[in-house]
């Protein structure tokens, strides 16, 4: 099995129930249907600004974690 990280991701109730509806009426589950939207935002990015490299992706995981180690120092912000 791939390495796999949980991610917590504030979002508003009203679209959570539709995603929720959405992800139910087309036999996934919330968790799958997430993938799916990440997966086809990814290569949408790729297909209309190009490839993403290995070193673009180590450029911001640094920024991101630093971004999540601010959030968590910092709750309810």
């Amino acid at each position: 099995m791939k390495n796999q990280k949980t991610v917590a991701v504030r979002i508003p109730d009203d679209l959570l129930e539709k995603l929720c509806f959405v992800a139910k009426s087309e036999g996934r589950t919330l968790n799958n249907q997430f993938l799916l939207l990440a997966r086809n935002s990814v290569a949408y990015f790729e297909r209309t600004k190009g490839h993403i490299t290995t070193a673009q992706m180590e450029s911001v995981r640094e920024e991101a974690l630093a971004d999540t180690v601010k959030e968590k120092e910092t709750p309810g912000q």
